[in-house]
């Protein structure tokens, strides 16, 4: 293949093997040996597994896990897997729950395992008429939901409620069904997406509208997950140090720029346990996000206080649509052995440790940002992985690393000067 006719137009692809997609891959892109040695060599997901995971795979990505250490939630000792690529979350973690170990660690809760799918109905002249018929059909409506998945049902789930809103939006008033289900030990997308889809043409017939959109909703707000933990003030480091992590949070709450980096430090964990365990971290971030503009404002998810004591508080309540069956969870083999670290039995467990890992997370970041600044103990770590691309191997990496961070001055030009420096020594 030339730079003349590359082209991306290739029929069958789908229908080829990893191995035969990667090859045709290689030869577009013009791969070396070393890449498409890198693409094809195993992980530890099997090729035949991921290529009925997703649509045209070609290679694995591994990314790795850390084990969070500390991690006393709701008086059990856990122990913590952590997909992540990022220096220095795993670390933050276990010093945030080492410091609050001894005052009894975290304490969580969950409102509930519901979701909400959203029927959309258009094309209305009188919503609030529309909205009382739809309301009325609500026995018709649990049978219909319930008869999707008896399963889910004789598990203790299933349809729970209903609700109708009239919404107004440019292109005129919308009826929006929300259809709120108990998707029990399942993340529940499948299953409420299902009901959605399979009540459309009845709420057409009863209204006269349009249906268009039938989906769940990620702001999955009756499922949110709790957690909240003190931090005795001389395990922080003083008073000075508490008032700090304070200022911070005010911070936060008050600046809508501030409150992204601030939700973002939390989610670097949340997302890390959402990943290792096989959820949709998409989800789960695109939720948790909404729910911290659910003020109108974008806001923080942490709340920060003082106890009577002169403690440090901190709480988290964000939405955590997590399962154990399903997807990913159920057929991923890693995502299946992370699960078995946790030593969890219900999504509900899952949920609140995730929400015990986000608080944590928040905490060392503020600390950090409160004391030394976020990039000493950042780049402490993250000088191991300059030191490696800089071409450093066994014991070099950790010698290198420790020159870098001494210099202050973690950057890949100078991590090369000092390799060639302990190389000719």
């Amino acid at each position: 293949m030339t730079l003349s006719n590359l082209t991306s137009r290739i029929p069958g692809f789908h229908r080829m093997t990893c191995e035969e997609r990667l090859e045709v891959v290689a030869a577009f892109a013009g791969l070396d040996d070393a890449a498409h040695g890198q693409l094809a060599a195993p992980g530890n997901i099997d090729p035949h597994l991921a290529d009925h995971m997703i649509e045209n795979a070609v290679a694995t990505l591994s990314i790795p896990i850390g084990v969070a250490t500390n991690m006393r939630v709701d008086g059990r000792d856990v122990l913590v897997p952590m997909a992540t690529e990022e220096s220095s979350v795993v670390a933050a973690v276990c010093n945030s729950a080492r410091q609050c170990y001894e005052s009894g660690g975290f304490v969580t809760s969950l409102s509930g395992n519901l979701m909400i799918a959203q029927v959309q109905l258009t094309g209305i002249s009188d919503p609030e008429n529309a909205r009382l018929r739809i309301l009325e059909r609500r026995d018709e409506i649990a049978a219909a939901c319930n008869a999707c998945d008896p399963m889910l049902v004789r598990l203790g789930g299933g349809f729970q409620d209903l609700e109708v809103r009239v919404i107004a939006s440019r292109g005129g008033p919308m009826v929006v069904t929300h259809l709120i289900v108990d998707t029990r030990d399942a993340m529940g997308a499948n299953t409420v997406n299902t009901m959605a889809e399979t009540l459309a043409p009845s709420i057409e017939n009863w209204t006269g509208g349009r249906v268009f959109l039938r989906i769940l909703s990620n702001l999955a707000d009756r499922r949110l997950a709790r957690a909240r933990a003190i931090w005795p003030v001389e395990a922080i480091g003083g008073a000075g140090v508490r008032d700090g992590m304070i200022s911070a949070f005010h911070f936060a709450e008050a600046d809508p720029y501030r409150a992204a980096t601030h939700n973002k430090g939390i989610m670097n964990g949340v997302s890390a346990v959402v990943l290792a365990t096989g959820n949709d971290t998409r989800a789960v971030e695109a939720g948790a996000h909404a729910y911290a503009a659910r003020g109108g404002r974008y806001s923080t998810l942490t709340h920060w206080e003082i106890t009577a004591e002169g403690d440090l508080a901190g709480s988290i309540e964000l939405p955590m649509p997590v399962g154990l069956v399903g997807g990913a969870t159920k057929i991923h083999p890693t995502a299946q052995a992370c699960l078995k670290i946790l030593r969890v039995a219900t999504a509900a467990e899952l949920a609140r440790i995730i929400a015990a890992v986000g608080l944590a997370q928040n905490f060392g970041a503020m600390k950090a940002l409160a004391t030394t600044g976020i990039q000493k103990g950042h780049m402490a770590l993250h000088a191991n992985n300059v030191a490696i691309a800089a071409g450093a191997v066994g014991e070099e990496v950790g010698r290198l690393a420790a020159i870098l961070v001494e210099k202050r001055q973690v950057r890949q030009d100078i991590a090369a000067a000092e390799l060639a420096r302990l190389r000719g020594s």
